[in-house]
C-alpha cells in the first residue's frame, strides 16, 4: 500500500499546488496534506484547509496549529523541520514524500520515504501571488481568488 503526504502553507492554493496534490492522489492508495499555520498571510488556516478538501475530497487533511518557525536548509533547520513531521506522522505509515522543492530530498530521507519531485509545470508561486493577486489571479480557482482578496485586506 502507497501513502503519500505533501506538506504547505497554501496562502494561497494555486494551480501548482493543485497539480501536485493530483499527481499525489492519482499514485497512491491514501494522502495526506499537513497545512501549516503560518504568519505570512491573514487567512486562517480553516479556511485554507477548507480549500483543499473542497477540490480535494478523498485527501486527507491535517492541520499543522504549531509548525516550527525555523526554516532553511541547513542541516539544524532540516533537523527541526523533520523531527516536526515524524512527529505529525508517527501514527501514519507514509511511503512517499511529494514536493516540487530541494528540501523534499531531505524530507524524505530523514522520514525513510520515497522522494517524489513533481517538476513545476505552472510558472507560480504563492508568494508572488500574494505580492499581486489580480496580476496572478489565472493561477487560483475563482472562489479562492474571491475569497482570498476580501480577507487578505482584513
Amino acid at each position: 500500500m502507497n501513502i503519500g503526504f505533501t506538506i504547505g502553507k497554501f496562502a494561497p492554493l494555486h494551480k501548482g499546488h493543485e497539480e501536485l496534490i493530483k499527481k499525489g492522489i492519482a499514485e497512491n492508495d491514501e494522502f495526506y496534506i499537513l497545512i501549516n499555520d503560518t504568519n505570512v498571510t491573514n487567512i486562517p488556516i480553516e479556511t485554507r484547509a477548507k480549500w483543499l478538501k473542497e477540490l480535494f475530497p478523498k485527501a486527507h487533511i491535517i492541520l499543522g496549529k504549531n509548525p516550527p518557525k525555523q526554516y532553511g536548509m541547513d542541516e539544524k533547520s532540516i533537523k527541526i523541520q523533520t523531527d516536526y513531521l515524524k512527529d505529525v506522522f508517527k501514527d501514519i505509515p507514509v511511503t512517499r514524500f511529494y514536493s516540487s522543492e530541494e528540501y523534499g530530498k531531505y524530507v524524505a530521507r530523514d522520514l525513510g520515504v520515497e522522494d517524489r519531485r513533481v517538476t513545476k509545470q505552472i510558472p507560480i508561486s504563492a508568494t508572488l501571488i500574494r505580492n499581486d493577486v489580480d496580476k496572478n489571479k489565472e493561477f487560483l480557482e475563482k472562489g479562492i481568488y474571491k475569497e482570498f482578496k476580501i480577507l487578505e485586506r482584513n
